[in-house]
Parts: structure tokens; C-alpha cells; sequence
């Protein structure tokens, strides 16, 4: 079995947004030199996230207005609003760790004939939830 792993930053530019991490995931899975099996993408941070969606300006837009209507910035409900001695500053980012939580940490595509396996409208994001920020993710891809 065949395995790559490869380790992908992102730098994003607002508090929140979507960026298109397609063709670098496809550019792993090609690299990789898997014919048949599957390939994962995977963030490594608690308030961002990876979701699959069809690349419209629009559809960007609505996903990320459901993001602020289910979990609003200014919600008063929030726990995680308080002094954190471990971080030394408050904790002012709950909503974002919720909107993370609502898209996912992680996608799975199948790989099939070397070629990342896509519906001819999905297009994989990586969500930034809580930046601008350096961010990172793994692309890992399994197979035969």
C-alpha cells in the first residue's frame, strides 16, 4: 500500500472566508502515486474547517451568513467568554469553535485511476473561521 502525507499552509486574509484548497489537494493526490484508494484533508486547528461545496460566489456567501445566523459572534449564551489564565487574555472566539464544529474537521474523497474523484461541482474548502491567521492542514492519501 501506498501512503503520502504532506503538510499544506494556508494564509488567510479575514476573520472568516473560504478558500479554494482543490487543485493542491488534487496535486497531492497525483504526486502520491496512488491509482485506487482514498485520499483525506484534515485541518489541524479548532476554529477553522473543511467542507465541500459548489465554487459560486453566492453559495460562499450564503454558507457563511448560516455560519452568523447558527452561531452569532455576540451571542450572550457562550461559556468560553472568560479570562483564560492558560492563554493569559479572554476568550472571545466561542462562535468560531461552533461554526467548526457545524462544517467538520475533515473530508474524504475516493481516488480513483490516479485522479481525485470530484462531482463535476465540488470544490474543497478550507474555512477560516477565526483569522486572519497562518493556518495549516494535512492532505493524506491511501491506496494501491
Amino acid at each position: 500500500m501506498k501512503s503520502l502525507v504532506r503538510h499544506m499552509e494556508v494564509f488567510t486574509e479575514h476573520d472568516t472566508e473560504l478558500i479554494d484548497i482543490t487543485q493542491r489537494v488534487s496535486d497531492a493526490v497525483a504526486e502520491s502515486g496512488v491509482e485506487e484508494g482514498v485520499a483525506y484533508v484534515t485541518t489541524l486547528h479548532t476554529t477553522t474547517g473543511i467542507t465541500i461545496n459548489e465554487c459560486l460566489p453566492d453559495v460562499e456567501a450564503d454558507v457563511l451568513g448560516m455560519l452568523e445566523r447558527l452561531a452569532p459572534l455576540d451571542s450572550p449564551a457562550y461559556h468560553h467568554a472568560r479570562f483564560l489564565p492558560s492563554d493569559g487574555a479572554m476568550a472571545v472566539n466561542s462562535a468560531c469553535h461552533q461554526r467548526a464544529a457545524l462544517l467538520g474537521m475533515q473530508v474524504a474523497f475516493p481516488v480513483e485511476r490516479g485522479r481525485l474523484s470530484l462531482g463535476r461541482r465540488q470544490t474543497i474548502y478550507f474555512a477560516e473561521l477565526d483569522g486572519p491567521l497562518r493556518r495549516h492542514f494535512i492532505v493524506h492519501v491511501l491506496g494501491e
